[in-house]
């Protein structure tokens, strides 16, 4: 029997400039204003979708890469996430709306009431996608910048003080009875007083206790601090691996053992795959994008080196592309694991042209050497996943209507007739919709 599976969207451009680069910018939609997001919430909410998680950076990174981020768009200008996500949950009932958030640039008192006043608001359909990213601490303090672990410990500290304030409230102690007139019991809140090493505060929490559960906490780590993390506190894990079921196997059981380790049951994370397909009506146009991808020209090449440029904050668009590419090039910020999916399994001689070769490169869905296919196609990989044991999948790609219709309409009505995109939303919110299945 085919097991339903949890489908998300990531945000990959964030709360930034949604269709920039593409004709589908001619439809005139203004990425600073909330419709174009409403929008896209609500289609994912009609196809069934259980959350939406919005990327995020706040830094436009280091000074002397800060015009290869914003040339094109593609490291920013971004807004802040946390504040669109009041429009989403007007525009939608049921959807869950995960903006990302960095435990540098908010305090665990403050961020817990906010987060606790916005979990309210929507009926419990809030998550957080808690994100270590080292590089934009200069912009919230003069501390020290920690390491990629320190990072994460500093994040681990965060997470348990928002949570020891969000349950300084003890089971009775909100009474609202009109007939002693007593709204609550001041005796069952507890005096929280947290000293730690990166923070210092007091409870407890002026807000009221969740009725239908926490905020769902996302994390896409995936060193072995980041998975660690992610079995000690998520309840969702942005998984990016390779779609054999070796590496699928291996990479669910090291989240759910790390889930053990901290005394958590596997079943406590959903691991989700994250994806970008090309839909196509037929196979014969599936075939004619992946032969056309085989020999990119140099103006592809270019387009390529741009976006990779601003990921690893490094000017590959000065560089011959006929001439190996020396990883000194990259500085010691960049991410190691940024470097390695552009460098792959070439060897240090390898031109630069190469690299951005197999970038631009497509693959079939039908063979498993890409994601380019049907839906018919894609919703088989989907199977597959589950029959490994897969919880679901996120689709990537920016909020634009036209990327998600492109996406979704020939897809979701062939998900569903395999049972294997849900109909009907749990009552609850976000913590109730991921147990379902």
């Amino acid at each position: 029997m085919t097991r339903p599976q949890h489908f998300g969207w990531f945000l990959a451009r964030g709360f930034g400039p949604q269709g920039w680069g593409y004709a589908s910018l001619d439809w005139d939609y203004d990425w600073t204003r909330p419709e174009i997001y409403q929008e896209a919430a609500r289609t994912l909410e009609q196809a069934g979708f259980d959350l939406v998680i919005i990327e995020d950076a706040p830094s436009l990174g280091s000074p002397e890469t800060i015009d290869l981020r914003v040339r094109h768009a593609f490291g920013g200008p971004k807004h802040d996430p946390l504040l669109l996500a009041p429009y989403l949950f007007q525009a939608t009932r049921h959807l869950g709306i995960v903006p990302t958030v960095n435990p540098a640039g908010l305090l665990p008192y403050t961020a817990a009431r906010q987060f606790s006043t916005l979990q309210h608001l929507s009926g419990h359909r809030l998550g957080l996608n808690v994100v270590t990213d080292t590089g934009s601490a200069r912009h919230f303090s003069d501390a020290p910048t920690l390491d990629h672990d320190g990072a994460y410990d500093r994040a681990e500290e965060w997470l348990d003080g928002i949570r020891s304030l969000w349950r300084s409230w003890e089971d009775g102690a909100l009474v609202a009875d009109t007939g002693t007139d007593v709204y609550a019991d001041g005796s069952r809140l507890h005096a929280i007083r947290h000293r730690g090493e990166h923070f210092a505060f007091d409870g407890p929490l002026n807000a009221l206790p969740f009725t239908d559960g926490e905020p769902a906490i996302v994390s896409p780590g995936g060193s072995g601090r980041g998975l660690g993390f992610a079995g000690a506190n998520s309840d969702v894990q942005l998984a990016l691996a390779p779609l054999d079921e070796a590496s699928v196997r291996a990479y669910r059981a090291k989240i759910h053992q790390a889930a053990v380790d901290a005394g958590r049951r596997p079943a406590d994370i959903k691991i989700l795959f994250a994806i970008q397909p090309v839909i196509t009506s037929s196979a014969d146009e599936a075939e004619r994008i992946v032969a056309a991808s085989a020999h990119p020209d140099d103006a592809a090449l270019q387009q390529i080196a741009r976006k990779q440029s601003s990921d690893l904050e490094t000017d590959l668009t000065s560089l011959d592309l006929d001439c190996p590419l020396d990883p000194a090039v990259f500085g010691a910020h960049v991410s190691q694991g940024s470097i390695r999916r552009l460098l792959g399994d070439r060897g240090p001689e390898a031109p630069l042209r190469a690299h951005l070769t197999a970038l631009a490169r497509a693959g079939r869905i039908s063979d498993r050497t890409g994601f380019v296919g049907t839906a018919e196609e894609f919703a088989d990989l989907i199977e597959e996943l589950g029959e490994w044991g897969n919880d679901g999948v996120l689709l990537w790609g920016d909020f634009h209507p036209v990327t998600l219709h492109r996406t979704l309409d020939e897809l979701v009505p062939v998900l569903r007739r395999r049972g294997i995109l849900r109909r009907e939303y749990a009552a609850g919110g976000l913590q109730e919709n991921l147990r379902a299945f």
